[in-house]
């Protein structure tokens, strides 16, 4: 390739605006509902939401309550070309619809159930197909198995970094060691196990990773949130702690508590408890914040600071600027040199974004203070906290069902969810008929009848039909 070639190939990759990417978004947006069209929304104006595969692998080793599995998600043996087949029409059929970059979750029952070898070769599928992967997995296994998937037969590197959503609560049953939890502090090591394990990978071959930590919450944990936040953060390892309290999806048998009493906003208070500061979810939102809240941040040693701080005329400023300048600009998913390349050109044209951006950082550097930053070797540690509220099957159901026959409900519950529905954030697709479907309604509709025809075909024993 010509020195000529190679510019106009940099050049190509390092501009700050992708126009199918911008077209993608402008979609997303008109496709909101009034509702989710707030000053804070990312959908639409950076993003197009997070994904999901199904049907790939139902199988899980552990019994948990509550579970979203259907009733026959376990009777389904994981079968490696199976999996690779059904990722890689999921993924063509999102980068179709959903354009060239967007967050995806290999999801499903157990990630590491998976051989190595066919779990590397999903998280390639999706890469291919401009997805971002994470892996989502109870934890459960060691370190020889990571081992694996990062490197290749021949003992190199064939994976540059790994992204894990691990899933810890004292409801989950039969894992090693600790099959029935008393606490969420008895299941402290095994969370710490699991960083040390990346860190290790990390350490010998220099994998880098992602780590987040997930929860689900019921009355029967909602008070040990908190000490989960403080002991996970000092841990050193999960950028992202994520909880969803219980709601009445799947397997009506797992169904053991009055699950809405751990309300979202007494969720929310204790993450907010654990990370010892309010933390404003109307800043950034993705999606309804009925559904979602997240707040964006970094650790500073053991206390949390805001990237933005919603009570600052200034820093809401900063939002404009950023949604302005730099809300079509993909900084997921490309090679570091090139996000950086990116963000400078946007810089170099628009050059009162720098100065929006300069005294923003000196707010953050002020708030935290330069003796802080020192004592902790200017380490800043980005941490984010998210609550995802699962809809119930009960209303689910009618609200989709409505919706696909183009009717808008009048009934106050059914009309909140056909609303959340429509700006739902994760999204699944289903290649046979060409369809786009909400989390909500792949676990509350779809699930059983595909688990069902999945248990048929791929059995965990011989099926014998007569003729």
């Amino acid at each position: 390739m010509s020195i000529v070639a190679r510019l106009r190939a940099a050049a190509r990759a390092t501009r700050p605006v992708d126009p199918e990417f911008a077209a993608v978004l402008k979609r997303r947006w008109e496709e909101l509902p009034e509702t989710a069209r707030t000053p804070g929304q990312l959908l639409g104006r950076h993003a197009v939401g997070c994904e999901g595969t199904h049907g790939v692998f139902p199988k899980c080793n552990l019994k948990c309550t509550p579970c979203y599995h259907s009733r026959d998600a376990n009777q389904v043996r994981v079968d490696g070309p199976h999996t690779l087949e059904n990722v890689t029409a999921q993924m063509a059929l999102l980068r179709e619809r959903r354009g060239p970059v967007a967050h995806a979750q290999l999801i499903g029952g157990e990630v590491s159930l998976l051989e190595p070898d066919d779990h590397a070769a999903a998280l390639r599928i999706m890469r291919e197909h401009g997805r971002e992967p994470m892996s989502f997995t109870h934890g459960d296994f060691d370190h020889s198995y990571l081992e694996q998937l990062a490197l290749g037969p021949d003992g190199r590197r064939r994976i540059e970094r790994l992204s894990f959503a691990a899933h810890f609560d004292k409801f989950m049953y039969g894992r090693r060691g600790i099959v029935r939890p008393e606490s969420e502090a008895a299941l402290h090591p095994y969370r710490r196990r699991f960083v040390e394990m990346f860190a290790r990978l990390k350490r010998e071959h220099g994998v880098r990773y992602f780590l987040a930590h997930n929860m689900t919450v019921t009355p029967g944990n909602l008070d040990e949130v908190a000490d989960v936040i403080r002991e996970g953060v000092r841990m050193g390892g999960y950028s992202m702690f994520s909880f969803q309290p219980a709601a009445f999806l799947g397997d009506e048998r797992r169904w053991k508590e009055n699950y809405r009493q751990a309300t979202p906003d007494a969720v929310w208070a204790e993450i907010e408890r654990g990370a010892g500061t309010r933390l404003d979810h109307r800043v950034l939102e993705n999606g309804d914040v009925r559904c979602n809240r997240t707040a964006y941040g970094f650790y500073v040693g053991e206390r949390w600071y805001p990237a933005l701080d919603g009570d600052d005329a200034r820093d809401l400023t900063m939002r404009e600027v950023f949604f302005r300048h730099f809300g079509q600009v993909n900084l997921t998913g490309a090679p570091l040199p090139v996000v950086a390349a990116r963000v400078l050109r946007v810089f170099a044209r628009h050059p009162t974004a720098t100065v929006h951006a300069s005294r923003w950082l000196v707010r953050r550097l002020r708030r935290v203070g330069l003796r802080q930053l020192a004592r902790h070797r200017f380490r800043i540690r980005p941490v984010s906290f998210v609550m995802h509220q699962f809809m119930d099957a009960q209303q689910v159901a009618p609200a989709w069902e409505m919706m696909r026959r183009g009717e808008q409900a009048q009934e106050p519950v059914l009309r909140e969810t056909q609303e959340r529905l429509a700006a739902c954030h994760y999204t699944m697709a289903h290649p046979e008929d060409g369809t786009l479907v909400p989390a909500c309604v792949q676990h509350a509709v779809l699930d059983e009848g595909e688990n069902a025809q999945l248990r048929t075909l791929l059995p965990l024993v011989d099926v014998r039909t007569s003729r």
